[in-house]
């Protein structure tokens, strides 16, 4: 039996993150993250409403009715974004994530970026690039690495 040729690191954990992101009950971006350290996944989340709320499929997207653009006010959206789940399973479980990686399907925007710098997340590996400049300049200046993989 012939064997096909591994994915990288890299490849594996965000495949996995899209995997995660079949979970997410957005209407206008599935996404999906996994916080790994020493290539041992930590714990993973997707964009949905808090537990046992209503998700944006059952009660529609505020924002897609009021046409706000990507990007923009976060604060009237019912979603826990991808990221915060996943800090949220990591502290729900006691599971220290100082040091790990991120592997998310669309680059954090500048809400998840403060955070991750906070809780001391060293690299962001993502697919997709999202319109927040102010993301990519903290992250600079925290010396956050953001990284896009160009294979998936």
């Amino acid at each position: 039996m012939t064997r096909g040729k591994r994915p990288s690191w890299d490849s594996y954990f965000m495949q996995m993150a899209h995997v995660v992101a079949g979970r997410s009950t957005c209407l206008r971006r599935q996404v999906g993250s996994v916080i790994v350290k020493d290539k041992q996944i930590l714990s993973t989340g997707y964009n949905g409403s808090p537990s046992g709320l209503q998700h944006c499929d059952e009660v529609g997207c505020l924002r897609q009715s009021l046409g706000v653009p990507s990007g923009e006010r976060h604060e009237i959206c019912r979603a826990v974004h991808a990221e915060q789940n996943a800090l949220v399973q990591a502290a729900k479980h006691g599971v220290a994530i100082r040091g790990a990686d991120l592997y998310v399907t669309h680059q954090p925007c500048a809400l998840c970026t403060k955070l991750l710098i906070n809780v001391g997340v060293k690299r962001v590996v993502y697919v997709h690039s999202y319109p927040d400049q102010l993301a990519v300049d903290m992250a600079r200046e925290a010396g956050l690495e953001f990284e896009q993989l160009t294979e998936s």
